[in-house]
């Protein structure tokens, strides 16, 4: 392939990655994305969509799409596992503030899926498979990636801009020198997919339940075909001791009892991380998503976050591409998207955890009264919300220089 530096470089082709494309081709740039996997990952990675991300996604005609293919979700819950629900939440009441008043259930890969479909009929991308970075440089002019193809040949592509969206274990991240601070939470989160439909058995049940309790929390997620069961874990347990069948029945069945065995479909088990990098900015190159941070799952902010950077990441770099910014003004980004991050995300996401987790009865029982008090509270309740679907920290981001 021809050395472009009349473009913009992507490293990897996840929904950042595509988002980012997108975003950049709408406005008539070109992009290539490198990706070492043509085939998309099926398995059950995030699967709610907050209603300021699908706002986004409304620009490339994408959302429409995935409400058809998902699960409209208008309301969520946080329920103790002995005493039932706590407190429901009415996405209905931010109604004038996005588009869709809900959380849509719906799995990553569709997203993926519809994104690649717009990028096929798209001149302006080119999306080469087979691809694997393995050195970033970069100078006044440009950047220059260097990628090793599956037949073992390396090939060096040239850019105007970089923005890495390979994940976690970054390659352009670690070339830089770009440190990646933060902890890995003790607990590893186990994930079982399953045909049982909780309905049935638990009274009022959301499609999205946090249940909390002193001993083991829980997590209750419905996408459209299954639910999603969620359980903190021993990390002394090997891998094999947690997906062990009959453990995992076992610990099912504890949680909602009911005759004859669970169906599962799927089970993962995983540690989870809450990093956050020392700089989402280095000159001509930018880091998106999971290779700018990691936060638990827990409020379902890890891929939505990550499209948030890339749509405002990818509308500097429009006005900059135009000659209408100076490239510093992607400081700017490096600012706000690093403060939502670790005082919006990581926040909120360890304070789930502590809520859901807490052991001490005092500290629980005012948990829940808060609890109660916000959603009987019709103006508390709708502030609660902005909050937790991500709407306010947009906002709040235009007071950020």
């Amino acid at each position: 392939m021809t050395a472009k530096k009349d473009r913009v470089l992507i490293v990897g082709a996840g929904p950042v990655g595509l988002v980012s494309a997108c975003c950049l081709s709408q406005a008539g740039i070109p992009v290539t994305i490198v990706e070492t996997s043509r085939e998309l990952p099926s398995d059950l990675r995030a699967s709610t969509f907050h209603p300021p991300t699908l706002d986004m996604l409304d620009r490339f005609d994408v959302s429409k799409k995935l409400v058809e293919r998902g699960l409209v979700c208008p309301q969520w819950q946080f329920r103790d596992r002995t005493e039932g629900v706590i407190a429901t939440f009415d996405l209905g009441l931010l109604a004038g503030e996005t588009n869709h008043p809900y959380r849509l259930q719906c799995e990553q890969w569709k997203l993926s899926e519809e994104l690649r479909s717009v990028i096929e009929a798209d001149s302006q991308i080119d999306l080469i498979y087979g691809a694997r970075a393995t050195d970033v440089r970069q100078d006044e002019a440009g950047v220059t990636l260097t990628v090793e193809h599956t037949d073992g040949t390396s090939e060096d592509l040239s850019g105007s801009y970089l923005i890495a969206c390979d994940g976690a274990h970054s390659v352009v991240r670690k070339t830089l020198g770009i440190s990646f601070d933060g902890l890995t939470i003790p607990e590893i989160f186990l994930s079982m997919s399953t045909t049982f439909d909780f309905v049935e058995a638990i009274p009022d049940l959301a499609p999205i339940a946090y249940l909390t309790d002193p001993s083991e929390w829980a997590v209750l997620l419905r996408t459209p075909s299954l639910w999603r069961v969620l359980l903190p874990t021993d990390p002394n347990q090997t891998e094999e001791q947690i997906k062990d069948p009959e453990t995992m029945e076992r610990r099912l069945q504890a949680l909602c009892p009911k005759s004859g065995p669970y169906e599962l479909v799927h089970s993962t088990a995983y540690r989870v991380h809450q990093r956050v990098a020392a700089a989402y900015v280095a000159g001509r190159v930018f880091l998106a998503g999971d290779s700018a941070h990691l936060n638990n799952p827990l409020g379902g902010m890890g891929m939505n976050g990550g499209i948030h950077d890339a749509v405002n990441l990818c509308d500097k770099l429009v006005d900059v591409w135009n000659g209408k910014a100076p490239l510093d003004v992607t400081e700017r980004y490096n600012r706000q998207r690093r403060k939502v991050a670790i005082e919006t995300v990581q926040e909120q996401s360890l304070r789930n955890r502590k809520m859901m987790a807490e052991n001490d009865p005092a500290a629980r029982a005012a948990y829940h009264d808060e609890l109660r008090r916000i959603a009987d509270d019709p103006a508390a309740h709708k502030d609660y919300l902005m909050r937790s679907s991500m709407i306010q920290s947009l906002r709040d981001l235009e007071n950020v220089a």
